[in-house]
C-alpha cells in the first residue's frame, strides 16, 4: 500500500479578471506628445480572502500611471485573481498565498496589461519581474515594527 498523497497541497482552481479599467483621459491630443518616454509608476498590492475552510482567493492589484510632460497618458488598473485550494499547515499558508500564488499569476496579468495597452494604441509595456518574497517580507516588517 502506498503512502503517497493523492491530492496536491496547492491547486489553482481558476484564474480570472476581477476588475480592469484603462483610461486615456487626454486622448487623442496626448498621442502627439508621445515623442518622449513616458514616466511610469507601478503600484502592486496583494489581497487574500479566505473563501471557506481550504479555499482562498489571492488577488494581484496592479495600478499603472503613465505621464508625459506632467500630463496623464494613461491609467491602467487590473485586479487579477485566483481561487485556490490549499492543504497546508498554518505556518506555511501565508507564504504560499502571498508569494507562490502571485508568482504564478503575474505572467498572466503582465500579458493582459501589455495586450490591452497595445490594443489601445499605446506604446508597448512589459512589466519587469516582481520579487514577491521581498514584498511579503517588507509587509511583515511593517506589521511587526511599532510606529
Amino acid at each position: 500500500m502506498s503512502n503517497t498523497k493523492e491530492t496536491s497541497e496547492v491547486s489553482i482552481n481558476m484564474q480570472y479578471i476581477r476588475d480592469m479599467s484603462l483610461e486615456i483621459p487626454h486622448a487623442p491630443a496626448i498621442f502627439s506628445q508621445m515623442t518622449t518616454q513616458p514616466k511610469i509608476n507601478v503600484d502592486l498590492n496583494i489581497d487574500v480572502n479566505k473563501l471557506n475552510e481550504e479555499n482562498y482567493e489571492t488577488t494581484l492589484n496592479i495600478r499603472i500611471n503613465a505621464n508625459i510632460n506632467e500630463e496623464s497618458l494613461f491609467i491602467f488598473e487590473l485586479s487579477y485573481a485566483a481561487a485556490c485550494t490549499v492543504h497546508l499547515p498554518e505556518e506555511k499558508l501565508e507564504p504560499v498565498l502571498f508569494i507562490e500564488i502571485p508568482k504564478l499569476l503575474f505572467p498572466f496579468a503582465r500579458q493582459i496589461i501589455a495586450s490591452n495597452l497595445a490594443t489601445a494604441g499605446l506604446p508597448p509595456l512589459m512589466l519587469a519581474p516582481v520579487d514577491f518574497a521581498a514584498i511579503y517580507r517588507s509587509k511583515k516588517e511593517q506589521i511587526v515594527k511599532p510606529n
